[in-house]
This record gives structure tokens, sequence and C-alpha cells, in this order.
């Protein structure tokens, strides 16, 4: 195993040379009433550590961009928190709040400091209402969990960020093992406590050896500041089809759609984004695989993204409730910050079957619907493929909806439509015509606002395809930011309101 690197260590490796400031300068003052003893533990921990308490403090800047920094040195106490400790990151965090300063947390720490009690233990209440207030700023909250991080530490302000990253092979979690074992007499499952297991799991959002943490946080940060630094218009690009009167036919766009060589969301990001950041799960141990969340960019235009992955869906992966328990997690992360949101509709259909009633799919898509036509950031949707049902209609209702050409939008699948009316799946493209399903008649009907143009098809051209969908969102995105908020949301509700009136 590697050697872990102590506060200043990792301060050095993360923040731009020289320009580390640090915020402890005033003198320590221990817990009152303080054993001889434990008098003597804090002047050995001071002595053998090199620092006055289990926290460093301070602000640098990370890739030209003034940072907060505040880390657990673990040399000291096994970076137990105290009052004094504490007090310390509480002054930090408001600091950093007042400042308009983004914060960078790297824990590394048994929890709260046994030998303060009761007192050290409620301290966690103090430090979570200074992130919360840092949070509800609209100031990005990024932690960095390291080996080990454990007890009250994980279980308050190191699990409280918008983006949470782990260093390799870190023990992470809530009990101590040895502490498990002393107390239940054998040993805590192995492998169950890591960095890797719990970003397998969605707990945390990915394992980044400490030379990556620079690079990671500058790509972060300059998606989410982007809200509060407004990116320049760009040209309305030519990304329409041909103006033309078309008549088109709805079930040769549906077969178009269900193409499998035709590109989705993952290409959309891969030649079509930059400063791209999976995120993993809801941060509540649910992951699934049929949605995908990232921080990006479009062109200069910051975002959260939500998209539907069309290849895990019709891999035998169908979208569960958990995909849109993670996609509000990306409208939390969205409202929060104030970054645009972008969903991309690309399904077959929710997951049906015994585990997705009983995970409340019907709860989340309403629940879903709710947050977003709510959400006070501006949101872009677009209809990237198939639009089917419920799973479609949970990431639809937006202040601009795109579609592709080939895109489509329907309560159900023509063949579920047919056997609802027919009682057979004979009648789909009866159905589908009739039923002005296909973007051409979305677009008269008022419920897309623009159309990307497919030459031919965007299978058969999926680069210059998803560029052309990117360059159309990098507009509609900045456009969106330089209106008033509550005139963008005003008009959102309306528009629905209105809708086929």
């Amino acid at each position: 195993m590697a050697r872990r690197l102590d506060a200043a260590g990792l301060i050095d490796l993360v923040v731009d040379p020289g320009t580390f400031e640090s915020w402890d300068t005033t003198p320590v003052e221990p817990a009152g009433g303080i054993s001889d003893d434990y008098a003597a533990e804090l002047a050995g921990a001071r002595e053998k550590s090199g620092v006055d308490e289990a926290v460093v403090t301070g602000a640098g800047t990370v890739g030209g961009r003034r940072v907060a920094i505040i880390a657990c040195e673990f040399r000291f106490l096994a970076g137990s928190i105290g009052v004094a400790a504490a007090e310390r990151l509480v002054a930090a965090i408001e600091r950093a709040t007042a400042e308009g300063l983004p914060l960078l947390a790297g824990p590394a720490s048994g929890g709260t400091r046994m030998q303060e009690g009761t007192v050290a233990f409620l301290s966690m209440v103090k430090i979570t209402a200074a992130v919360m207030a840092h949070r509800e700023a609209g100031l990005p909250f990024l932690v960095y969990l390291r080996h080990p991080t454990t007890g009250g530490v994980f279980a308050s302000w190191g699990s409280l960020g918008h983006v949470t990253v782990a260093e390799p092979d870190a023990l992470i979690g809530f009990l101590g093992p040895r502490v498990y074992e002393q107390l239940y007499g054998h040993p805590f499952p192995e492998g169950v406590q890591t960095g890797e297991n719990l970003h397998r799991k969605g707990v945390i959002d990915a394992v980044i050896g400490p030379e990556r943490i620079s690079e990671t946080v500058t790509k972060v940060l300059d998606v989410l500041m982007g809200a509060r630094e407004m990116p320049q218009p760009v040209p309305d690009p030519d990304t329409r089809p041909d103006p033309a009167p078309r008549d088109t036919v709805a079930w040769d766009i549906i077969t178009a759609s269900r193409n499998p060589a035709r590109p989705g969301v993952r290409e959309l990001l891969r030649h079509g984004a930059n400063a791209v950041l999976p995120l993993s799960g809801t941060g509540q141990g649910e992951k699934d695989a049929g949605l995908l969340l990232a921080i990006a960019r479009f062109g200069t235009a910051p975002c959260i993204l939500l998209g539907q992955d069309r290849y895990r869906q019709r891999t035998g992966e169908p979208m569960g409730p958990a995909a849109l328990r993670e996609a509000r997690r990306g409208m939390r992360l969205s409202g929060e910050l104030g970054i645009p949101l972008v969903t991309v509709i690309d399904t077959p259909g929710a997951a049906l079957s015994k585990q997705a009633e009983e995970g409340g799919m019907a709860g989340e898509i309403a629940r879903s619907l709710a947050d977003l036509i709510t959400l006070r950031a501006p949101t872009v949707s677009v209809i990237l493929g198939e639009g089917t049902g419920g799973g479609a209609l949970a990431l639809v209702p937006a202040d601009r909806v795109l579609s592709a050409e080939n895109g489509w939008l329907s309560p159900l699948p023509p063949e579920g439509a047919s056997a609802i009316v027919y009682r057979d799946t004979a009648h789909a493209a009866q159905m589908a015509q009739e039923q002005g399903v296909q973007a051409e008649a979305l677009e008269r009907g008022g419920i897309v606002d623009r159309i990307v143009a497919e030459r031919p098809d965007a299978a058969a051209e999926p680069v210059e395809f998803v560029k052309r969908v990117s360059a159309t969102l990098e507009h509609e995105i900045i456009q969106l930011m330089r209106e008033p908020a509550t005139r963008r949301w005003h008009s959102r509700i309306d528009r629905y309101r209105r809708l086929g009136l």
C-alpha cells in the first residue's frame, strides 16, 4: 500500500504552488476541565504531528481558482474531532461561505474524540449546520474521503458533498472494524468498508488517487461555478432540418430510433461535451445502469446531465425506480447550485417488474415530474430517440424541449397502444400515426421547440449528429441562463398549463 499523505502533503499536492494561506492563526483553546492525562495526550499529539489540532484549514488556488480547504491530520489523535477542532472547522466553513468560495474537504478520521465525550459528539451538529449554510449559498462542497474515514465524521460532514470521491484502498465506514470486532466478537465482513465497494454501490462517485485530485477539482469547479461566471452568447447553429414541408411516417421514425447503431447519451458525452465527470448513483446506496448522471459542459455552457442509456436498457437492464432517484439527485444538484439541467430521453420504457412496483416506480415518476417542473435552474430536455411512457415523461418537462429528427414521444410503445385499442399489436404503425408521436407532429403541437437534423439518419453519421446536438444545447442553455429566473420559471409552468388548449 502506498504511503498515505498527511494534511500538509495533500494540500501541497492539490493547490497551485505557493498559493496556500493558512487560516489557523488563532491559538487552539482545548476543552475546559480536561484531565492531566488528556492534556499530556494533546501535547504528545502536537509533537508527533507537527500541527496544533486534528484539522488544518485555509485557502489556495486550484487551477487558478481560489478554493477553501479543510483537511484532517490523522497523526493528531487519529484525526478525531473534539470541541476545538470542531470550532476551527466551523470558522473555516463560515469564512468560505462569507467569501463565496467553493470548499474542498479531506477528512481522515476515526470520528469524534472519545476523551471529550458527548460534547465532542454533538459538535457534529454545528459542523453540519455550517456545511448546509454553505450549500444553501449555492457554493460547491467537494469531499475527498481519505484513509481511514469512519464514525461521526463520515456520518456528518464527510457524507454531505455535492461530489464525493475516495482515496484508493481507503477504509471508509460508519463503525470502524476494530470497534465492531470488540463489540460483537467477530470480524466485520471483508471488502465492505472500502471506497471501491461504496462506489460500486452508488454511495460515492469515484475512487481517485491523490495525484488526480487537483485536476478533478479544477474540472468539477469549472462546471459547478459556471452559473456564477456567465458564458457569453454563442450564435444559433444551423442544426434544424430542411424547412421544406415534410410528410413523415411515424413508423419510419420509430424504426429508425430503434436501430442498435444509433448514438446515445454516451456518444453525446464522448464526442459532444467537455469537462465530463460521471457521478455514481443516488449517494444513498442505489445505482441503476439505465441512467447516466454527469457533470459536463457543452462548449462553454455548464450543466448537470441526466441521460437514459439506450444500450444498458436494451441489454437486460431496464430503467428502474433507482434510476429516477438518481435523476432526482441530479435535479437537487442543479437546484442548489443554479446549474442548468439537461435531460436526455431515450428509453423503450420503464421497468415492468415486481421489483419496480415494490420499489415505488410510479411514485418516483411523480416525484421526478414534480422536482423537474418546479426546478428554479434552467432546464433543457432532448428527445434523442425513443420516448416511451412514464420513464420518458419523468424527464420531459423543461424550459426548452429539443428532439432529434427521428425522436418520438408516446404514452406507450405503439404496440402497447394497439393492444389497448385493438387487442392486438398489428395496428401499431396505424396507432403511432394517429397519435402523432413523431418529432414533426410534436413540434406542431407545441410539445417540442426545436428539431435537430439527422442527415439522413443519426446511425449513419453518429459523431456529426451528436456534435449538432451539442452545438444546439450550448446555444439554448446560454440563452436560458441569460433570462431572468422568475420569468423563465413562470413561462415553463404556463407552457404546460396551455398545452392542448
